[in-house]
């Protein structure tokens, strides 16, 4: 089937250079959009659209595909989550990111739009301001606090179900009813913990509360209904495990949970609340569930997605008409992954997304009763599945013994064998995870003639809490091990050229690679480290993670002591390094401050060692301009070319629109 713009753009390169290298541009272009969801009657799409340095939100009817309305909100702000309420009215979750790795941080403002662009309001929020002079009745309050989404409430026409913050380090919050067209809002519950997420029934009673103060244990409440009391049934202090409510069971008897487990992935299971009574539903034996899957046109939960070595689907009932219609939907699209986003609310119509590690993601409507899927949009439509690099899932085993998994992308039409490699530690590194699916950094580096290879390290998440827990405070220890274990796997196995490795990574993953270059110097032919944490004491002085609440307890129980953390900081191991380093930082970077760069690099010349550096005053937690993005990854391919002998980028030109 054709892979095309929804708009119908085509968009051309102007290309020059060497015949070989990198076009930069195929790489480097934004995605169309980034995620889509049908509207209550399947009359009108919404969809947010990636731009340079902020994430607007365009609606179109699907009809013909016009554009009829849009969102475009201010520098460095993101429509981050959108839901329609109505086939009117759409509500926008807003966040910051100050550089494009950094993690949107959502803000808690709400927008409510027209799905014609019009009557644009912020509902609530910190920025949230009074309607002016003149007026008695002001609906919107006016005060500091965030909000998030917790049901569309699909039998009220106007009103969703919010949970409300004040901004104070570890608060209490509520759960309430908010008018999408005024911003008037109604309290429904109160959580009996700090920093509760709440789960309501079918008919948009509040029923779960789950949350943690400043020392991060995890407690759930539930209650039988409106005004009644809230009762413990889980403590992860005396446990030892989360638990976390999904939902309900049609008939509002049984309530799902997703259940953390001592060792192994975790579950999901069945609980009654008038009996006590568990019962285990699903338990895939490698991974956690990574999406849960919901009744078309509801918010009960039926089954769960698995992204494992393959993604894959399981049910609650596999003979049920919709594990049968996911069934069919796999087979059409063979070998890739199929979801539904969302749908109708009477269950017809069904966005389908379907991706894998060689397609950036399409989206088609498929009508259940016709039996016909159409294509509304592709992420990237410039890719060519059938041409970009190819991903393979991988499994080994660490030192310990522990399970590692990851892949491997090696570069379209290679024999894939002793080929120069890229090792590319994942960010994070905790509640982060590798899953295959299409990465614009390892196939540009595939496009070089690099395999890639990614492993989920102890301290992924996607395997288990144990696998996950298994990583906090290794920073430099098993975690590292993990990383140099992989890599002579992929030696022994005939992947890499063990002459020919290079390490890079960002955030994390940069410190990762220069303390990969320092434990190992013989293993590895250079490093290059984006935007990285290399001097782990002043994580506890600079940067945005200890100024939160609980930021010092992630501190101190993940990352480490700090009384410790200076001997495996990398820019303290400096003379251990022999081989060429690269670094690259941002100025306004809250998440790395471009400290840990500068002392890095001070560091690398006082030892001897040839590094090369790229700064950006302006930039943050990655770089957000074309032309920095541009230069940036010019200088990288030109740094690892030097070292592995891959190709360099071409001089590119962008075409206009």
């Amino acid at each position: 089937m054709k892979r095309a713009c929804l708009w119908g753009m085509t968009v051309l390169l102007a290309m020059t250079g060497q015949a070989g290298a990198v076009d930069l541009e195929h790489y480097l272009r934004r995605d169309t959009f980034t995620d889509i969801k049908i509207s209550p009657t399947g009359a009108f799409y919404a969809a947010t659209i990636p731009m340079e340095d902020r994430t607007g939100l365009a609606i179109m009817r699907r009809e013909d595909g016009k554009l009829i309305g849009s969102f475009v909100p201010p520098k460095n702000n993101h429509a981050n989550d959108f839901d329609w309420v109505n086939d009117q009215r759409v509500l926008i979750g807003l966040a910051e990111k100050f550089g494009s790795l950094d993690e949107p941080q959502p803000t808690g403002e709400l927008f409510g739009i027209n799905a014609d662009g019009g009557r644009g309001e912020l509902l609530i929020g910190y920025r949230v301001q009074n309607r002016g002079l003149g007026t008695r009745i002001q609906p919107k309050k006016v005060e500091a606090v965030a909000a998030f989404m917790i049901d569309a409430l699909p039998d009220q026409d106007r009103r969703v179900l919010v949970k409300v913050m004040p901004f104070s380090a570890d608060p209490f919050t509520s759960a309430e009813r908010l008018d999408v067209n005024s911003g008037q809002r109604t309290t429904v519950a109160r959580a009996p913990v700090q920093r509760a997420d709440f789960v309501a029934d079918g008919k948009g009673e509040v029923r779960f509360a789950d949350g943690a103060a400043s020392d991060n244990v995890n407690k759930l409440y539930y209650r039988d209904g409106a005004g009644a009391a809230w009762k413990m049934i889980n403590d992860q202090g005396v446990s030892q495990r989360i638990e976390r409510a999904l939902g309900f069971s049609e008939d509002g008897r049984l309530a799902y949970l997703l259940v953390e487990q001592p060792s192994g992935p975790d579950t999901i299971v069945s609980w009654n609340p008038a009996t006590d009574e568990r019962r285990e539903l699903l338990r895939d034996a490698v991974v956690d569930p990574a999406r849960v899957i919901y009744r078309r046109g509801t918010s009960i939960p039926i089954g769960a997605l698995y992204l494992g070595d393959t993604p894959r689907t399981r049910f609650f009932d596999e003979t049920s008409a919709d594990a049968r219609l996911q069934r069919s939907l796999e087979q059409a699209f063979g070998g890739q992954a199929v979801f539904i986003t969302s749908s109708s609310r009477d269950g017809r119509l069904a966005m389908v997304q379907v991706w894998s590690g060689s397609n950036p993601g399409d989206f088609y409507v498929f009508d259940t009763q016709a039996k016909k899927a159409d294509l509304v949009v592709s992420r990237s439509q410039w890719v060519d599945p059938d041409t970009a690099a190819v991903v393979q899932p991988i499994a080994l085993k660490a030192r310990d013994g522990m399970p590692l998994h990851g892949f491997v992308t090696r570069p379209r039409g290679s024999e894939g064998k002793r080929l120069p490699m890229v090792v590319m530690p994942h960010g994070g590194p905790f509640f982060v995870y590798d899953d295959g699916a299409y990465d614009m950094e390892s196939q540009l580096l595939a496009a070089a003639g690099y395999a890639v290879l990614q492993v989920n390290y102890r301290g992924s998440s996607n395997f288990g809490r144990a696998h996950a827990n298994a990583g906090s405070r290794e920073w430099g220890g098993a975690m590292q091990d993990d990383l140099t274990d992989a890599t002579r796997w992929a030696v022994a196995e005939g992947i890499a050229d063990g002459a020919k490795i290079c390490m890079y990574g960002a955030s994390y993953g940069g410190y990762a690679a220069l303390m990969g270059v320092a434990k190992e110097p013989s293993l590895y032919a250079c490093a290059a480290g984006y935007v990285g944490v290399y001097d782990l004491p002043i994580m506890y002085t600079t940067g945005d993670i200890q100024r939160r609440g609980s930021g010092e307890t992630y501190l101190r129980e993940w990352v480490g002591d700090r009384t410790t953390l200076a001997a495996v900081s990398p820019v303290n191991l400096a003379e251990r390094i022999k081989v060429p380093v690269f670094l690259a930082a941002g100025g306004e970077d809250e998440r790395a401050p471009i400290l840990h760069t500068r002392r890095m690099e001070a560091a690398l010349k006082k030892a001897g060692v040839p590094v090369e550096t790229l700064y950006y005053p302006t930039e943050g937690h990655g770089f957000y301009t074309d032309p920095h993005r541009r230069e940036y990854y010019t200088k990288l391919l030109a740094f690892l070319s030097n070292s592995l002998g891959g190709q360099t980028a071409t001089v590119s030109t962008p075409a206009q629109p």
